[in-house]
């Protein structure tokens, strides 16, 4: 296990600076909820600690332990004990799922795992995530539902056991049910001291795993660190109190989100 330490982080997209100062530390064990509106840098923050080739670091570093985490390879930081779980998993056609968990697994371990071994870890791993057993058959993604995608990620999560969990709006897209699901294995393996960070717009996912902290993303930078009361306000009064009670302006090209809601993160407008 280890600390997650963020200074001063600038990133930027295609020519566009998105991350314009982040400094944020994350603690063995800590689940830290990541709000903020859309298009001002959670996702981005997230591709960057990952090492997606997309996004350039202009300036600022990134440690794990004592890990510079900018001079690794995005495969590196998964061995470290990274992990990502995508907003929009991509579809692999001709590799199984089953064989690229398996390399998966593998790439984290000393030697490789059996067959054996492999196989009943991995059925333990689907009854969790409740998904039938064949559903590892199939193509990685291709052709999967929305929500097969997020429990395919979930799946991801419990067999590479990784230290520090990302997870970037893994509750979309899935009903009630497998939202209960996503929040029983987080709450299950938060209990082994895995630090978490997750992306979320419904306050029902954060109800249910009980973050430690929140982090509010503003204009690319930490607006606000709070507790989980946080999530709540945000929920019940969207983010305009951050501009009034803060002075931060919340800048925004295409509609005003100072009256958008956690809840809904686009429609909702705040009640006056």
């Amino acid at each position: 296990m280890a600390t997650l330490k963020i200074t001063n982080l600038h990133a930027s997209v295609e020519g566009k600076q998105i991350l314009k100062g982040i400094n944020l530390t994350i603690n063995d064990g800590e689940l830290v909820a990541v709000l903020g509106p859309n298009g001002h840098g959670k996702s981005t923050l997230l591709n960057v600690i990952m090492g997606h080739p997309k996004y350039q670091v202009t300036e600022g570093s990134i440690f794990y332990g004592d890990q510079d985490v900018l001079k690794l390879t995005t495969d590196e930081r998964a061995k470290l004990g990274i992990f990502l779980g995508f907003q929009n998993p991509v579809e692999i056609p001709g590799v199984s799922n089953s064989d690229f968990l398996r390399a998966a697994v593998n790439s984290r371990s000393e030697k490789p795992i059996s067959t054996y071994n492999f196989y009943k870890v991995l059925d333990k791993a689907t009854k969790e995530v409740k998904i039938p057993f064949d559903f590892v058959t199939r193509n990685l993604n291709e052709g999967f539902s929305g929500g097969e995608k997020k429990r395919n990620e979930i799946l991801q999560l419990l067999l590479l056991k990784p230290n520090l969990a990302m997870l970037d709006e893994i509750d979309s897209g899935l009903d009630v049910d497998a939202i209960q699901v996503v929040a029983d294995v987080i709450n299950q393996e938060k209990t082994n001291d895995r630090s978490f960070m997750v992306i979320s717009h419904y306050a029902r996912l954060f109800d249910l795993i009980h973050p430690t902290r929140a982090v509010v993303i503003i204009n690319g930078r930490i607006a606000l660190d709070g507790d989980k009361d946080l999530v709540k306000r945000i929920d019940r009064e969207g983010y305009e109190f951050i501009k009034t009670e803060y002075g931060i302006n919340i800048e925004k090209e295409d509609q005003d989100m100072n009256k958008v809601s956690l809840g809904t993160c686009a429609v909702k407008e705040t009640i006056k």
